[in-house]
């Protein structure tokens, strides 16, 4: 049942036939296609040099353009998609972005430029434009050879325009059957799968027969298990295709993200109903990182340092999972187990989070550290919901990641907070009992010392 990922690239037709499933889009670029103005940095997602333009149907009729880091994106999440590389944006004259980085001298020795030029480009013809920060845009573009004057000077000279419209191509390359790849791997001597359902009960189907594939959502992580790691993964599962996991819906009291929602697509919703959590997701990976990342995938991933579990334990959400018909709802809290460990099982997936409205006069407050202020992964990350009545504590929720193997409440400090009155002798009370409530460990980010 093997098929070819269809895709636009610069405005043609590509057909991928035999594609291993886990090649990744810059390896398929270079090496398959000879697009070799593409760069690779650092196979990661971190530098930015292979910044790619990756546009899809909006619903609208329309398309919606985003900067991605091609090195760590698969070849079959490009199915029915289009590709901008640097070799399309111009012909017999630099593109107007590529003349301002020459006339601002924003190039030195040229590696990271295609990278940043794209990055630009995306600023461009993005839904944002030119009210997108520029500081945000480029925080994915690492260039060591020039200050970034001169690039921020380029960038404040290239003005919005129309994004390239390939809706009707893309039309075209609709699939009707859900797609499904094959490729023998005789180096691992596994028979890579990928599977892209079309659905919602294609993916459970899928899920359930297959337990132990794994679901791809942005692959902002599982990327690095193929272009650091070297892992043979044999089946994989991609949720691209499944609108209703890209949907965010107002419901009862908060609103519903599901799994398929990316950070960019949920960052202005969440930041209105919690303005610190949305400065946060600004600095959560670079533009090309929340471009691609969901945050059902952030919180499937189990990690004890994800960004997102923090906040959202400290919102009180609550988690839905699906196994072929059937749902359930928990406690976004309950779900980690313990490290590596989740509530979930076989054959059970990630379906969407529910995330409440606060109480009006509700303290709400997130902070992240980390050795860089963009695009680094946390040494802590911590969230307080405080709501206090007439002086007094009523209710606290504090959650921590980076302190313990899973995102964890602050069980003890919360204790002492409930009840009394919201003061400085409080607040440093209730500080004391977070040794009891953690035991942090010493890693690359920082030492338990440090984070205690």
């Amino acid at each position: 049942m093997s098929e070819a990922v269809r895709f636009l690239l610069n405005g043609r037709v590509v057909e991928a036939r035999g594609v291993d499933p886990t090649r990744t889009v810059l390896e398929y670029l270079r090496g398959d296609l000879a697009r070799t103005g593409t760069k690779e940095g650092c196979a990661e997602g971190d530098c930015g040099s292979c910044t790619v333009l990756v546009g899809e149907a909006d619903g609208a009729g329309a398309v919606a353009w985003r900067a991605v880091n091609s090195c760590i994106q698969f070849v079959p999440m490009l199915d029915g998609k289009a590709v901008i590389t640097v070799e399309g944006l111009a012909a017999d004259a630099p593109h107007p972005v590529q003349q301002a980085m020459i006339d601002h001298h924003g190039s030195q020795c040229g590696f990271c430029t295609p990278g940043i030029v794209m990055s630009l480009y995306g600023r461009a013809v993005g839904a944002q434009g030119a009210g997108a920060a520029v500081d945000e845009v480029l925080a994915g573009n690492l260039c060591r050879c020039t200050g970034y004057g001169a690039i921020i000077a380029a960038a404040g000279a290239v003005v919005p325009e129309a994004a390239p419209d390939v809706a009707g191509a893309l039309a075209g390359l609709t699939r009707e059957t859900t797609l499904d790849l094959s490729h023998a791997d005789p180096l691992h001597g596994v028979t890579r799968r990928w599977l892209a359902p079309r659905d919602l009960d294609e993916l459970a189907e899928a899920v359930l027969a297959h337990p132990e594939a794994v679901i791809v959502a942005g692959a902002t992580d599982i990327g690095l298990w193929v272009t650091k790691q070297r892992r043979p993964l044999e089946t994989l599962i991609d949720l691209g295709k499944v609108v209703a996991l890209k949907r965010i819906e107002p419901r009862d009291g908060g609103v519903w993200i599901g799994a398929g929602v990316r950070y960019v697509d949920a960052l202005e919703i969440l930041a209105g109903l919690y303005p610190d959590l949305g400065g946060m997701m600004r600095r959560l990976g670079s533009t090309q990182v929340r471009n691609s990342g969901t945050i059902g995938g952030n919180i499937a991933n189990g990690s004890p340092i994800g960004d997102m579990p923090p906040a959202l334990i400290a919102a009180d959400a609550t988690l839905t999972l699906r196994r072929g018909a059937e749902r359930r709802d928990l406690p976004l809290e309950d779900y980690f187990l313990a490290y590596g460990q989740q509530d979930r099982q076989p054959g059970e997936f990630v379906e969407g989070v529910f995330v409440p409205v606060p109480a009006p006069g509700l303290i709400f407050k997130v902070y992240k550290l980390s050795k860089r202020f963009d695009q680094d992964i946390s040494a802590v990350c911590a969230a307080f919901s405080i709501a206090v009545e007439g002086g007094i504590v009523r209710q606290a929720r504090i959650a921590f990641g980076g302190m313990a193997a899973t995102p964890k409440r602050a069980a003890g400090c919360e204790a002492l907070l409930v009840g009394q009155a919201w003061t400085l002798d409080t607040v440093e009370s209730a500080a004391l009992a977070l040794d009891e409530d953690f035991t942090p460990l010493s890693d690359m980010r920082a030492s338990a010392a440090y984070r205690s």
